[in-house]
């Protein structure tokens, strides 16, 4: 009974195959069908090629919302060059929030020479042209996220040379914490002391002439400091055309969560708007000779994740490209094949066209002979 039922059980598995085979004595085989399977086949190896590249990478995904910390501090990172002796210049940050000078005691001058050695004005050159391409290809971004932490430092190389040249001018690196609102950090002359309606900086004994606020960025950055990151004021450099020169830069601070499968940490990107002008009393133009870089905070929070396609995802799509290729090479071989046959059957039946015959009542007779199996051979 058991046997019984197992055969029946067969006998109907074979009956839901939806999968019937052919005997080989019923397949024929064809040039075109051997000529369309090879194209197929290799158009099947390009494309599983280039699906597996696209397999291996991975892409940038960018969600928003709405910035809810404004308890933390936010870091400042700062590398800045002036040229001029650091004891003629003062950093320091205003807080608009609560209008108080935030102490930059996290800042250290160091007397260094303006000018840069081949290697360092290689350096920035080739800084200042990543920057132009990542103006114009923002999708490089995503390159410069991956391989945070991976590429090579873009911090300044020090100096080579021994010079004996004295230092004329100032580096002013270091870090400095700060509330997480808008605010006004500013390099001028003059060392800033406390005042009971904001600050002031002790600039008098500072002789105009002495004013040289050319200055280079090699470095500027908010929240945690990831090497690798090409920040916006990278490797700028500005000369001043005169001695009482403004320069100004319109900072908008973007809180970024980033998430990659080598570093996952928190940081801000940033925009920033330049402008200089001269300081010229009697043309009206007002304000205080220095560099300031007016910061203020997105509402906004950027999470940046490297996400990769998942292998069953793989597996679809590898299965869809090669049965659509099937697919579309049988239709396509199967409607050559059907033109082919109408034209060969027009062709051959120009070739038995009937000769008319003029029978004996008159009439002509047009009619196609009956072709036979015997008339055939």
């Amino acid at each position: 009974m058991r046997r019984l039922n197992r055969k029946k059980t067969l006998n109907l598995m074979k009956e839901l195959d939806a999968f019937p085979k052919v005997p080989e004595s019923y397949v024929e085989t064809s040039t075109s069908g051997g000529t369309v399977s090879l194209i197929a086949f290799t158009a099947m190896a390009l494309l599983t090629i280039l699906e597996f590249m696209v397999y291996r990478d991975t892409w940038m995904k960018y969600e928003y919302e709405v910035d809810k910390d404004f308890t933390s501090k936010l870091r400042i990172n700062i590398d800045i060059t002036v040229a001029m002796k650091c004891q003629y210049v003062g950093a320091d940050v205003l807080d608009l929030a609560e209008t108080m000078v935030v102490s930059a005691d996290g800042l250290v001058y160091e007397p260094v020479i303006f000018d840069l050695t081949p290697q360092q004005r290689e350096w920035q050159r080739m800084l200042q042209l990543i920057q132009s391409r990542l103006q114009e290809e923002h999708s490089l971004q995503d390159v410069i996220f991956k391989s945070a932490f991976k590429s090579a430092s873009t911090a300044l190389p020090p100096r080579e040379d021994n010079s004996l040249l004295p230092p004329d001018a100032c580096r002013i690196h270091g870090h400095l914490y700060v509330n997480k609102v808008a605010g006004n950090f500013h390099i001028t002359v003059g060392k800033a002391i406390p005042h009971p309606r904001g600050h002031a900086h002790l600039a008098a004994l500072v002789s105009h002439d002495s004013y040289n606020f050319s200055h280079r960025i090699d470095h500027l950055s908010f929240g945690e400091l990831i090497p690798g990151i090409i920040n916006p004021l990278d490797g700028t450099e500005k000369i001043a055309s005169d001695h009482n020169q403004m320069f100004q830069y319109f900072i908008t601070v973007v809180p970024t969560k980033l998430h990659t499968y080598k570093i996952s940490a928190e940081t801000h990107q940033f925009s920033v708007t330049e402008r200089e002008r001269v300081i010229n009393h009697a043309a009206g133009s007002h304000g205080v000779s220095g560099i300031f870089m007016k910061y203020d905070i997105s509402s906004l929070m950027v999470t940046v994740t490297e996400e990769h396609m998942p292998f069953w995802q793989f597996l679809v799509r590898l299965c869809g490209i090669i049965g659509g290729i099937f697919s579309t090479t049988g239709i396509l071989h199967g409607i050559g094949r059907f033109l082919v046959e109408i034209i060969c059957c027009r062709f051959k039946l120009g070739l038995h066209k009937p000769t008319p015959v003029l029978l004996p009542d008159g009439h002509i007779n047009n009619h196609l002979p009956l072709i036979t199996d015997n008339s055939m051979h």
